[in-house]
């Protein structure tokens, strides 16, 4: 079903800081994740499958290789009137950067008036998980509601990560808590419990643009959504918080159901990745009736060579992607992108190697993630001496993973 009444606006500016250095020369949806996609696919397939032809990427920080990924990766068919554009900062407003989640939108009111959309979907760029977005959008309808927030449940240990929702029994939102480090709000009959907003708001046109106009005109407004625009309209309109460990999508598993992860730091990127490689992994990408599109690379399949002695091409428990060469070298619990050369006799372990990485013989890599276009020359050793991985200049986590750059020259 198409749903041709509703405008998606993909927030995409992410800078992701705490995802440096991957970020150093990519926004945060820009990277690369699980071999073959990068981070903004999830939402992008999200949408396509749920029937959503209607999107605007708004970008921001570092947008050249996101820019390169959408127009490659996502046409539209404008003679049905599909769309899936991109918008960089246009400074409409001013000559401001986006200042807040709000403002960004603030800025592209243009946008909304010119397609005249009945609903507007706002959804983050930068996280992993799977959502029929019609189930939202359902709920939305059958609640009368001016603004629906997706949340997800989460132990109320882990309520000081998280914008709280505080609802009623019926789910309407009646309070929220920015990160809360004592007393948070649980959910009714959950004591166990809290709602952590993750970002995804679906607004009735006319409230959202009442709502920007109001917010645009608040000098001491964030101009932010979770901050600013929410806290302060609850109490006025018809908001409701919908619950996304509900969310079913054909063909998911029940170890799927509320799956949802912040890849925001490097540890966590790391974690999220290396979690695609068990046997029944809590994400799976290999559900057809859920299929995951990514850019298409014309390269050939991958290859494992030698077997002689203890020279033998062998990857373990890891996901391989087109172009790649196991050449003599061994791999185990590995995520690697395309055209990546593993050599004679190198080891590789519970590391993630993006594109065009080529480890030369008897290397020795660890809990790394190696960037693209990075050649490790023989006998290098990586992730086995935290002190040394920090005097050669690469960022090492207090988990103990080592980054190396885009391009490092070692």
């Amino acid at each position: 079903m198409i749903t041709d009444d509703t405008l998606v606006m993909i927030m995409a500016g992410g800078e992701g800081k705490r995802l440096y250095p991957l970020t150093k020369d990519r926004a945060k949806p820009a990277v690369p994740f699980g071999g073959r996609y990068r981070i903004i696919d999830f939402v992008m397939n999200n949408f396509i499958n749920s029937g959503f032809y209607k999107i605007k990427v708004l970008t921001q920080f570092k947008s050249d290789s996101l820019n390169k990924h959408i127009s490659r990766t996502w046409p539209a068919t404008p003679i049905y009137g599909q769309f899936i554009d991109l918008v960089p900062a246009q400074m409409r407003t001013g000559g401001e950067w986006y200042q807040g989640t709000a403002d960004a939108i603030y800025q592209n009111l243009n946008i909304i008036y010119d397609i005249e959309p009945k609903y507007v979907c706002i959804f983050g760029g930068d996280h992993i998980y799977k959502m029929d977005v019609r189930h939202m959008q359902k709920y939305h309808r059958k609640k009368n509601a001016d603004l629906t927030i997706s949340a997800i449940p989460v132990p109320v240990e882990m309520a000081s990560e998280f914008g709280v929702m505080v609802i009623d029994e019926d789910w309407k939102l009646i309070g929220f808590q920015e990160k809360p480090k004592e007393n948070p709000a649980t959910i009714p009959g959950r004591p166990d419990m809290v709602l952590a907003s993750m970002g995804n708001y679906i607004f009735n046109t006319d409230t959202l643009l009442k709502e920007l106009e109001i917010n645009a005109q608040r000098p001491d407004s964030r101009h932010d959504f979770g901050y600013d625009i929410i806290k302060n309209m609850y109490s006025r309109a018809n908001v409701y918080v919908y619950d996304f460990s509900r969310n079913h999508i054909k063909g998911m598993t029940e170890t799927e159901k509320g799956y949802w992860k912040d890849v925001g730091s490097i540890d966590a990127y790391w974690q999220a990745n290396m979690d695609l490689l068990e046997a029944l992994p809590e994400f799976d990408l290999y559900n057809q009736d859920w299929p995951l599109r990514t850019e298409n690379h014309n390269l050939p399949p991958a290859k494992f060579i030698w077997k002689e002695s203890e020279r033998v091409g062998m990857a373990t428990n890891s996901l391989v992607s087109e172009g790649c060469v196991i050449s003599g070298g061994q791999i185990n619990r590995c995520v690697l992108s395309f055209s990546v050369r593993v050599n004679s006799f190198a080891h590789v372990e519970e590391s993630i190697l993006m594109e065009n990485v080529n480890i030369g013989r008897y290397a020795k890599i660890s809990r790394s993630i190696i960037d693209k276009g990075v050649f490790i020359p023989p006998y290098y050793q990586i992730g086995y001496n935290k002190e040394e991985d920090i005097a050669r200049g690469f960022e090492v986590t207090e988990s103990g993973i080592t980054v190396v750059p885009k391009g490092a020259i070692l």
